[in-house]
């Protein structure tokens, strides 16, 4: 079993049954949790090495997103790139503004204008909570933002909202990947 099935089997059995109500707001009859696979170290090592092989041609300084669902492949994201002797930033922004000390949408190292930076997110639905994040970011930066790039879209409205926003959007796994 290569990288990618091993890491698929890994998510699919994360995908619990029954009605959720999703950060969007809409409501689904199954729910992926992430975090399950992220905070794995196998599923780490497979999440993190899996989108680094993407990212590393776009010629990024940055890679970051909303937490808490980018943290953990964030940290990855940065180890992989690291033993490759890549010197990478990463970065996590918040769901609102640090209401005390700074008030800071984003933690981490500083990012200057135009700097090139991949928003990175487990699970995507329709889009928004990538918006939310990169329009909080904004606020404090304002990074080029070359793709936003996740773990699974739930092909909910994702692609076309982000596009239509003005970022390119990829996922490793599609909800169709996923048998659902």
């Amino acid at each position: 079993m290569d990288a990618r099935e091993e890491l698929m089997a890994m998510v699919k059995s994360t995908v619990a049954e029954g009605t959720v109500t999703l950060a969007s707001g809409a409501t689904s009859d199954f729910y992926i949790d992430g975090r399950q696979t992220t905070l794995d170290s196998r599923g780490l090592h497979l999440t993190a090495n899996l989108m680094w092989q993407r990212i590393k041609e776009m010629n990024v300084t940055a890679v970051g997103g909303p937490t808490m669902g980018a943290d953990p492949i964030v940290g990855g994201i940065l180890m992989a790139a690291a033993a490759e002797g890549v010197h990478l930033k990463g970065f996590l922004i918040r769901k609102e503004a640090k209401a005390h000390g700074m008030q800071r949408w984003v933690e981490g190292p500083e990012l200057v204008d135009g700097e090139r930076v991949v928003i990175i997110e487990d699970v995507v639905t329709s889009g928004g909570s990538a918006i939310k994040a990169i329009n909080g970011m904004n606020t404090q930066y304002k990074p080029e933002v070359v793709k936003v790039l996740c773990l699974v879209d739930r092909q909910a409205g994702a692609t076309e909202k982000l596009e239509e926003a003005g970022y390119e959007f990829d996922a490793l796994f599609t909800r169709k990947d996923l048998g659902r």
